[in-house]
């Protein structure tokens, strides 16, 4: 049997991915604030089950801040890159087009990077002090926080560099594209891997300091 919090990681990340790829496909100039709000619907979901990360990013930023262990860290992980990957083939599916996430044309790879680091960085500084702040134990906004955090990362730097803030959602995609042979496929999927990782890492030494000096 999958653990609850597994399974509640994988149906949130599937979700998520899933909403990306049709959100982006037909809701035009609001799909960030489409895929804000599903975020901040599906944290509400399963934040009591598995704290509702959805995000490598955000799992690695937990354990480093200590609330996971690393085994915990990592089988959360695999949910998420399984769940995404579910979530962007059925996306490829129903819109009859591979789900790419890819930078904006002419957009400098030091560009594209800093907007995955800085946004990914104001994610897990977001998730930190809402949902693992001794002070904001048991707040009714953290779902909200983390969702308008996602959608002011996809409006403000979505435009640069496609805005992933998520190796679930920059990965998934270019692997579903390679497996099937159609899409853009990994060319710069690097740098949603890198920068989210180096994001969630400084906004866990930024969120310690504020710990430390409150």
């Amino acid at each position: 049997m999958i653990p609850p919090r597994l399974l509640t990681e994988f149906i949130g990340t599937f979700f998520l991915v899933l909403v990306i790829g049709l959100a982006v496909a037909f809701a035009g100039t609001l799909a960030p604030v489409v895929i804000g709000l599903a975020l901040a619907v599906l944290v509400y979901m399963g934040g009591h089950v598995s704290g509702a990360q959805y995000n490598p990013a955000v799992s690695i930023g937990l354990w480093l801040r200590g609330t996971h262990d690393l085994r915990r860290a990592a089988s959360c992980i695999i949910a998420q890159i399984a769940g995404g990957l579910l979530g962007a083939l059925l996306s490829k599916l129903l819109t009859n087009a591979p789900m790419n996430v890819q930078p904006a044309a002419g957009a400098s790879l030091s560009a594209v990077l800093a907007v995955e680091v800085i946004f990914t960085f104001l994610l897990v500084l977001v998730v930190l002090n809402v949902a693992t702040h001794p002070k904001t134990t048991g707040n009714s906004y953290y779902g909200f926080a983390i969702g308008g955090a996602v959608l002011v990362g996809a409006f403000a730097g979505g435009p640069i560099s496609g805005g992933a803030f998520n190796p679930a959602v920059g990965l998934c995609p270019a692997i579903v594209s390679m497996v099937t042979g159609q899409g853009a496929g990994f060319g710069q999927a690097w740098v949603y891997l890198v920068g989210p990782i180096v994001g969630s890492a400084l906004a866990v030494a930024v969120f310690k300091a504020q710990l430390k000096g409150d």
